[in-house]
């Protein structure tokens, strides 16, 4: 508190929580990257709109920049503070404040995790479909800033799809309330819209109204063995069209081993190269008499080695921590990531060169991938070899993601499907967008964030 500037935040805000201790420091600062050094100058959790607006005008006199922070789950350095800003946390503003049975929403203050979001629909007979495995960390004002997928985005898409209003801090200090949860809006620009996936470089979303829909239908999960890559785009392509899929998502036998040396249990005896989790509508036998016939015309073509359905609902959710695992699996080991996307069409193709990438460019370094193959998302894990400095690896990952992200530009994909741009790929947002739409979102930051104070260094390499 020997910064005379947070002396003056404490004057203008007496009841602020206001956090400078070495430890929430470097708690605060930091997001799953763990590869930047946390420094920030100070951790503020307002526990009000008012209070958050008020920080913010603070900071725009000051210069202070200021990071946003849910969750910090993030895997793009979106949330890192380590050249002296303040983190701006919501985790106090963590409350459900209203249900709508007419509408079928729930707002909520944007500090809530999606768990909490989860458990509250379900109170109400209906359910807010995002859904991944850190929803129990996350927060629903970083899933708005990402624009999180996850699992089910087969089914139900994107979170902006579920996003019906916002309350926005803009970069003024101004209060933002966007589209007020309208079905029908076409009275000028939607910038809730704009707002969602930006990253906290345009507003800190400090509420949202999020859409519900009817709890799924019964279901069954499948889990399945395939002989080799070819196959998993056959299979895809079978079971959607047979099935009402509710998820399909694909891991490779690197990313089982670790998931069983975390502590899953095998389902399937022997060792395939490719697995596949998919979850279907089973309203009744008749579809798991369809499913069946679809595994077994899959076993004829060549493109199923084996397979297990489960029957029991712990045995389906046994069968979902083989995917949903492996990133908790890996954590440990730190692992470089990307996070990257193509269209469903290009996937066959992409795979076969985004493997010969991997292998020419990686070969004596341990690479997990896995991913929805469903939504032409793949995540990919470089894990760092023992006695490999850390330095020379993320130099070595780097020179590989810039080779990635002209391939993906070659095939009109995306460097970043759903974790953002954050620092760790804001070098390589040309690949995905033209400089004429590089220079507008530039434009459109100097618009709501005059004096560039809200997580500058994020998305682009120069603010």
């Amino acid at each position: 508190m020997l910064d005379a500037r947070l002396a003056e935040l404490t004057r203008c805000l007496p009841d602020l929580r206001l956090l400078t201790a070495p430890g929430d420091l470097e708690h605060y600062g930091r997001d799953w990257t763990r590869r930047w050094t946390p420094a920030p100058l100070a951790i503020a959790l307002p526990a009000s709109i008012a209070e958050a607006q008020a920080i913010v005008r603070w900071a725009n006199e000051h210069r202070v920049a200021i990071v946003p922070s849910g969750g910090r789950t993030g895997l793009s350095g979106g949330a890192v503070a380590a050249n002296g800003e303040l983190v701006l946390s919501l985790e106090r503003m963590n409350r459900v404040l209203d249900f709508n049975a007419i509408d079928r929403t729930l707002s909520v203050q944007a500090g809530i995790s999606l768990q909490a979001v989860h458990d509250a629909a379900r109170g109400h007979g209906l359910l807010y479909p995002v859904d991944f495995a850190a929803r129990g960390s996350c927060s629903i004002g970083g899933n708005i800033a990402t624009n999180a997928g996850g699992i089910r985005v087969i089914r139900y898409g994107n979170t902006r799809e579920w996003i019906a209003g916002l309350k926005v801090v803009a970069g003024n200090g101004e209060l933002l309330e966007l589209n007020r949860a309208l079905i029908k809006n076409s009275s000028g620009y939607d910038f809730r819209q704009l707002m969602i996936g930006s990253e906290g470089t345009l507003g800190i979303v400090v509420e949202a109204t999020l859409k519900l829909t009817d709890p799924p239908p019964p279901s069954q999960v499948m889990l399945l063995a395939l002989p080799d890559m070819d196959a998993l785009m056959h299979v895809f392509a079978l079971f959607r069209a047979r099935l009402a899929l509710q998820a399909f998502e694909f891991f490779t036998d690197h990313a089982l081993k670790h998931v069983l040396a975390h502590g899953a249990q095998r389902a399937i005896d022997g060792d395939y190269p490719y697995y596949v989790v998919t979850e279907f509508d089973a309203t009744d036998e008749r579809v798991q008499e369809v499913a069946l016939a679809a595994f077994e015309h899959a076993l004829e073509q060549g493109w199923v080695s084996d397979g297990v359905i489960a029957q029991s609902e712990a045995q389906a959710t046994a069968l979902w921590r083989l995917r949903d695992g492996i990133t908790e699996s890996l954590a440990p080991r730190r692992p470089y990531k990307n996070d990257v996307s193509v269209r469903i069409s290009a996937v066959p193709s992409f795979l076969h060169e985004m493997r010969a990438l991997l292998m020419r460019e990686y070969p004596h370094i341990e690479v997990v991938w896995f991913g929805h193959i469903g939504d032409g998302n793949l995540h990919i894990n470089v894990l760092r070899p023992d006695g490999l400095a850390e330095e020379d690896f993320i130099t070595q990952c780097e020179h590989v993601t810039k080779l990635l992200a002209a391939t993906l530009q070659r095939h009109g994909g995306s460097i970043s499907a759903e974790h953002g741009i954050g620092l760790v790929k804001r070098a390589y947002l040309e690949s995905t967008r033209s400089a004429a739409e590089i220079a507008l979102m530039h434009g459109v930051r100097k618009v709501f964030d005059p004096n560039g104070i809200l997580n500058p260094g994020k998305l682009f390499v120069s603010d």
